[in-house]
């Protein structure tokens, strides 16, 4: 059993919007990614979303509002939820997801990351 050291993972990044995984279990996905500027908007058919803000923070932007989640919060966006984050400044954070969740949903398109590396 290892244990994994978020801010030495987190340093192994070097490009936005390309989540690394870093744990499994249970069907699910633990993955770090590195953030900055508007990502796409899109969702998830059968899939929730957890977003844990490590360094920084952010906004969901939602259609029908806008949550700022800070360093330290988290954000769960349930499936079928339309969303798009944004960050002014890079953002680190854990995601919490299950294994086939495909980064861009239903959107597709060039930052759509389809064979995950894990670190």
């Amino acid at each position: 059993m290892d244990k994994v050291n978020i801010e030495e993972k987190l340093s192994r990044i070097d490009k936005h919007w390309d989540p690394k995984v870093v744990g499994e279990l249970n069907g699910q996905h633990v993955r770090l990614v590195k953030f900055q500027g508007e990502f796409v908007w899109h969702k998830h058919q059968a899939e929730d979303e957890l977003f844990l803000v490590v360094k920084g923070s952010f906004d969901m932007q939602f259609r029908d509002c806008v949550v700022t989640v800070n360093e330290g919060e988290l954000i769960i966006v349930p499936r079928l939820i339309e969303h798009c984050p944004k960050a002014d400044k890079e953002v680190h954070a854990l995601l919490f997801e299950p294994a086939g969740t495909v980064n861009t949903g239903d959107a597709g398109g060039d930052r759509t990351i389809t064979n995950l590396e894990t670190i």
